[in-house]
């Protein structure tokens, strides 16, 4: 173990030194990045200080050995948004942009972060603004991104506009989040439930068959029932697992095009509960990247036609689509957005209130907070109602199928006496 001298950049932008032991300049590395650090220069005791600002660092080990291995390539919002707080924190802490790119690449352990890095400090050391550089990559970057940087770039604040590009996406990091985690239980249970139902229907009770053979109509209805739906999984499951599984496919296929994707998305409003909470969910999405965008200082214009694309349903999206060109007329916002048909009173009072005050921006913001706090309420109050009605479900068909077999039984041995 060797004897690291290190100095660092906090979440805060201070920057702090002290020493670390490790087996490696590149599990110092490491370490410090673990305890929410971004390593500026780094040396072991005694010897040359490595500017990790200057020079491209050591690539930690394990991520060259095992990276490809164990890890995908892919690059994902949540590389993008350590990145952006990465860089965040160095221009705070006084770092050049180029320097600062360069110890993004020495820190990256994905090797696709760090083409897209290279490629980055490569396009400005050549002199293209940054917008323009990340303009390059719209698959990682899109048009809502890069007008904010390029905003930054234009007001001299770019340090502040990724610190609220970070707070941006991690909103809707945790939005997305809370949404997925709340439907994985009730999706284990629904799965639970169905391999319950066939297990019982294809494995059990046909093991009653050769007790129940022979009685014909003498067996109650309800166990002749549930015998013959036993026969058709024992008969025809196989084929009917393909079959749903070719069905799933082309519905899946279906859903992806435009015409299948509109169909299903417009139904998904109707939904009882679910239809209000998906319409906030991405009113939620638009309302904070509209806010972001007007506070920093994105004409109202442009703000607009970026902020409706990041709405997913494409019902919503035409129907906001609709607010730009009354706006361009000369029409007002609140006006334009109450056309539309698809904002609720009190989020109407808000625009307007921002509208006429001139914070616009800050309203919209707390608009999103707004819809977030009922998204996240809503889903909460959902899966409350939704789990014990599952597990109701489930103890109901069990019950139904054993029922149904006992009365079964008793009626052999009725005929037995």
């Amino acid at each position: 173990m060797s004897n690291f001298l290190w100095k660092a950049a906090r979440a805060d932008a201070q920057i702090v030194e002290g020493h670390i032991q490790a087996a490696s300049l590149a599990q110092a590395m490491i370490q410090l990045r673990t305890q929410g650090l971004t390593p500026l220069q780094i040396s072991e005791a005694g010897g040359a200080v490595v500017s990790l600002a200057l020079a491209p660092t050591e690539q930690p080990s394990g991520s060259s050995r095992f990276g490809g291995l164990f890890a995908s390539n892919a690059i994902t919002q949540a590389d993008i948004l350590v990145m952006t707080s990465e860089l965040s924190i160095m221009l705070k802490a006084g770092l050049a942009l180029d320097s600062a790119l360069r110890v993004l690449i020495g820190m990256s352990a994905k090797p696709a972060m760090i083409s897209l890095s290279q490629t980055i400090l490569d396009d400005v050391k050549s002199g293209v603004p940054l917008s323009r550089a990340l303009k390059r990559h719209p698959q990682q970057f899109g048009d809502f991104y890069i007008n904010m940087i390029r905003s930054g770039e234009a007001s001299g604040q770019l340090s502040d506009v990724l610190e609220r590009m970070v707070e941006h996406l991690e909103r809707l990091r945790a939005l997305r989040e809370s949404v997925v985690s709340a439907t994985i239980y009730p999706a284990i249970l629904l799965g639970v439930a169905v391999l319950s139902i066939i297990a019982m229907l294809g494995f059990v009770v046909p093991q009653f068959e050769t007790l129940f053979k022979g009685m014909g109509d003498a067996l109650p209805t309800p166990t002749r029932i549930i015998m013959s739906i036993g026969h058709v999984f024992t008969d025809y499951g196989l084929m009917m697992g393909l079959g749903l599984v070719v069905l799933f496919g082309l519905l899946r296929r279906w859903w992806r095009t435009p015409s299948g994707r509109q169909w299903r998305q417009t139904r998904a409003l109707r939904l009882p509960l679910v239809g209000k909470l998906m319409l906030k969910y991405d009113l939620t999405l638009f309302a904070r990247s509209l806010g972001t965008l007007l506070g920093n200082g994105v004409p109202l214009i442009s703000a607009l036609n970026i902020a409706t694309q990041t709405v997913g349903n494409l019902k919503l999206r035409q129907a906001l689509e609709g607010v730009v060109p009354k706006v361009k007329g000369g029409g007002k916002i609140v006006d334009a957005f109450k056309a539309s048909g698809i904002f609720e009173p009190l989020a109407i009072n808000l625009i307007k209130v921002g509208e006429e005050t001139g914070r616009l921006g800050p309203m919209l913001l707390e608009l999103a907070r707004i819809f977030n706090r009922d998204v996240e309420t809503g889903i909460k109050r959902g899966l409350t109602l939704l789990e014990p009605l599952l597990i109701l479900m489930l103890g109901l068909l069990i019950a139904t199928i054993i029922v149904s077999i006992m009365l079964g039984i008793l009626s052999v041995n009725d005929l037995a006496v």
